[in-house]
C-alpha cells in the first residue's frame, strides 16, 4: 500500500484544492482557517509554514507577511508554490522535523490536517517551537472527530473511498492516512495550548 508520502506525491493536493471536488463542509473550514490566519498574523509578521503544500496560505498572506518560508517535502509542489509566490516568500523542499534555518520567526503554522497526516508529529512541534520561540505563536488546524462523514465523501470524489475507520484515523483504499484529534488528544500530544473549535469539523490548537 502507498504512504502519505507516496498518495501526495502523486498529486492528491491539487486536486483537494479544486473547489469542486469539496463538500461544504471542508470548504467551510478552508474559510475559518483563513479567519485563524488573519487574527494570527499582523502585518510584518516572519511566517513560517511547515507541510505548505503549494503555498497557498503563504501567497494568500503575501501583503501582511514581512517574511514567509514554507517547508514541504514534495519538490513538485514546491515548485508550484515558487511560480505563484511573491518576493518576500520562500518556499524550499526539506523536512519539517528538520528545517534547514535558525532564523526566528513570528509565527508558525501547520494548516488544513497537514500535522494529522504526519508521522513524527513530535519533531514538527519541537521544529515549530525551535523557530517560533514566543509561547502562542504557532498554530496547528486538524480534523475533528465529527469530520468523518464530510471527509469520507470528499475522499470518495478524490478516487480514495475509506476502507477503515477508527477512533483516530481514516485509511483509504490508495492509502492515504488522514487523523483527526479530540481535545484531550490533542492536549496530550501538544501540551499546554489553547483549542478552538473551526467550523463544524475541526479543531485548531494555539500553544
Amino acid at each position: 500500500m502507498m504512504s502519505n508520502d507516496d498518495v501526495y506525491a502523486a498529486g492528491l493536493l491539487k486536486r483537494a484544492l479544486d473547489p469542486a471536488t469539496q463538500p461544504p463542509e471542508i470548504q467551510a473550514y478552508l474559510s475559518a482557517e483563513l479567519d485563524l490566519l488573519h487574527d494570527l498574523v499582523k502585518p510584518g509578521m516572519r511566517v513560517l509554514d511547515l507541510g505548505c503544500g503549494t503555498g497557498r496560505h503563504l501567497i494568500l498572506l503575501r501583503d501582511r507577511v514581512g517574511m514567509g518560508l514554507g517547508v514541504d517535502y514534495e519538490r513538485g509542489y514546491i515548485v508550484d508554490a515558487v511560480a505563484h509566490g511573491a518576493r518576500q516568500l520562500h518556499f524550499i523542499v526539506g523536512d519539517a522535523t528538520a528545517v534547514p534555518t535558525t532564523a526566528a520567526f513570528d509565527a508558525a503554522i501547520c494548516l488544513t490536517n497537514t500535522w494529522g497526516t504526519m508521522s513524527d508529529k513530535a519533531g514538527v512541534l519541537r521544529e515549530m517551537r525551535r523557530l517560533a520561540p514566543k509561547s502562542h505563536t504557532r498554530l496547528v488546524s486538524v480534523y475533528s472527530e465529527s469530520s468523518v462523514a464530510s471527509r469520507r465523501e470528499w475522499y470518495r470524489r478524490l478516487g480514495h473511498a475509506v476502507v477503515e475507520e477508527t477512533d483516530e484515523y481514516l485509511l483509504t483504499g490508495g492509502g492515504l492516512r488522514s487523523e483527526h484529534f479530540s481535545d484531550a488528544r490533542l492536549r496530550n500530544i501538544i501540551g499546554d495550548c489553547t483549542i478552538r473549535p473551526v467550523a463544524d469539523i475541526a479543531r485548531a490548537a494555539v500553544f
